[in-house]
């Protein structure tokens, strides 16, 4: 046994020289990386549970990124990807190719989503999707003879991805400005102020909504405004009553076409199959990924309405635009099984369910911390901040960072959530556990914020 855990030790010590030395790593400090070589070494997950090398475990409370919605260590995935890779791993969809899985999938999500959104391109991942939206959408008005019709709004605080357009779109200032690269007519709105949007001009904070970028610009010129029903990397914002609902009813008003970014949002993570489920609002254009294959396959998918297909099919020309593994046969066979699965074991009730266990533990950590502040879960895509003094909204200082020390408590305590921090001293604790948690678990994850928010109290009051 001494002899194991020498090798062992040997094997992990060898494997951090590796990772430092050849392994870069996305959305990481890489200075500290180099330094101190990786925080942890995932190397087995089942159900809301992941384990690292040395056989330590952890609760995921945050599905990763936000995407491992049935958990971890799955057998039905993990046998439907062999026998699809087995019979045919990859084809490619370019040229007219097809593949039954591919097929399949479009006809299930056209069956799932909402109002007439019934055609389906399919991306390797969130980014790509959103991308996509904009190209398609910037194309459609060129079809319709209203080329100029280019113009994109999307909103402070949202987070749409990495690539050059989905990363333009971003508001979140360190994604928005790497490497200042960036497509041009991109604009940034406030976000959620639904009086302005139905058209109260009067409102104080009507300059720099929607409406008011709409007006300045020239409805003639935009092309189409895009939201995450819930901004999630930005702070896990849930918007106001009435909000998605004027959102889409300004769209209409001036022509102009309604993105719904469900990366996140989508399958089961807010407890409706879709975010804009929770409000009913039909978008033109929807964005998928994560949670479609619940992270067991790379896979994303733009849905579009019937209008917007049905005008994309009259040109006679080849679109484009694809990515290699548009359409992919495994991820797309990986895809329909996780759907089954979210349907026929009740997934998306459990989390709206869990839901209300959630917030019954944030009551319980508001009664105990004075700290604790603005609460909010739908579904099981949930946040609070941390205030210095929450009665007058006086945030910590800013160098202090309370959301990373307190879910730096949680890791050490095994639980995984993730800081949203702001230079403005906006601290924000995200938690989107898998959503097949169940009752205990959830209260092990309050019990484990209790104790680690009465440390970091301890230390600063």
């Amino acid at each position: 046994m001494t002899n194991q855990l020498i090798l062992n030790d040997s094997v992990t010590t060898n494997l951090d020289e590796l990772d430092k030395r050849h392994y870069l790593h996305p959305t990481t400090n890489p200075k500290l990386l180099v330094e101190d070589g990786p925080k942890l070494r995932f190397s087995k997950g089942e159900g809301i549970y992941v384990s690292d090398t040395n056989g330590s475990q952890y609760i995921d409370g945050l599905s990763m990124l936000w995407n491992v919605n049935i958990g971890h260590g799955n057998e039905e995935l993990a046998e439907i990807a062999k026998e699809q890779m087995t019979k045919l791993a990859f084809s490619s969809s370019f040229a007219g190719f097809s593949n039954e899985p591919a097929v399949r999938l479009a006809e299930k999500l056209a069956t799932m989503a909402p109002g007439d959104l019934n055609a389906v391109f399919y991306t390797s991942g969130g980014s790509e999707s959103n991308d996509t939206a904009f190209k398609l959408s910037r194309f459609y008005w060129e079809l319709k003879g209203l080329p100029q019709k280019r113009k994109i709004i999307a909103l402070k605080q949202s987070y749409h991805g990495v690539t050059i357009g989905a990363q333009t779109a971003t508001a979140i200032p360190a994604f928005h400005t790497f490497s200042k690269s960036g497509m041009t007519e991109v604009y940034h709105a406030k976000p959620h102020l639904t009086n302005c949007e139905l058209g109260d001009k009067s409102d104080p904070n009507y300059e720099g909504c929607i409406r008011d970028v709409i007006d300045k610009e020239g409805a003639d010129t935009i092309a189409a405004v895009i939201l995450e029903p819930v901004q999630g990397s930005g702070g896990v914002h849930v918007p106001p009553d009435g909000y998605i609902e004027a959102v889409r009813k300004l769209c209409n008003e001036f022509n102009v076409l309604f993105i719904a970014d469900e990366v996140i949002c989508g399958f089961g993570r807010t407890g409706e199959m879709f975010g804009v489920d929770n409000w009913g609002v039909i978008p033109d254009l929807m964005c998928v990924a994560k949670g479609i294959s619940s992270g067991y396959s790379q896979l994303g998918a733009v849905l579009l309405k019937d209008e917007i297909r049905n005008t994309l099919v009259q040109y006679d020309d080849v679109l484009a635009h694809g990515f290699t593994y548009s359409g992919h046969p495994t991820a797309c066979a990986v895809a329909l099984k996780n759907i089954e699965i979210l349907q026929r074991d009740n997934i998306v009730a459990n989390a709206k369910n869990m839901e209300y266990e959630l917030k019954a533990g944030f009551d319980y950590l508001k009664e105990r911390h004075p700290s604790v502040t603005n609460t909010r879960a739908l579904g099981l895509l949930a946040g609070f901040e941390l205030y210095a003094d929450r009665d007058k909204e006086v945030p910590f200082d800013p160098a202090l960072l309370p959301a990373t020390e307190v879910t730096e408590e949680c890791f050490n305590r095994k639980l995984i959530l993730r800081p949203l921090v702001s230079k403005v001293g906006r601290n924000i604790v995200a938690i989107a556990p898998p959503l097949i948690i169940n009752q205990q678990q959830v209260q092990d994850i309050i019990n484990i914020l209790d104790e680690s928010i009465t440390v970091f109290e301890k230390k600063h009051r």
